[in-house]
């Protein structure tokens, strides 16, 4: 069975990155978090497994809160896994 999966990209400040991303976290079904530079250079890649909570994500938020206070414009892609259809 092949995942399928489709990104969405979104333009944030500085300020704004971790809080999008948190929000995204939140929002679920997320297989790879990309945060390029306003020239569109890949900053920080992280991929997610399904049941990564809590605790596991605090480095991954550490080291965005990092980027986060060196660069004032960013763009956050997200690949999410869709949503398998159910076809009985």
């Amino acid at each position: 069975m092949t995942d399928k999966f489709h990104t969405e990209e979104f333009s944030v400040n500085g300020e704004e990155i971790l809080a999008r991303v948190k929000q995204l976290l939140r929002e679920g079904n997320i297989r790879r978090v990309i945060i390029k530079d306003k020239t569109g250079r890949i900053l920080v890649e992280f991929p997610l497994t399904i049941g990564v909570v809590g605790a596991a994500l605090a480095p991954m938020l550490v080291a965005i809160g990092a980027v986060a206070a060196l660069v004032s414009e960013a763009t956050i892609v997200v690949e999410r896994t869709d949503e398998p259809d159910d076809a009985n």
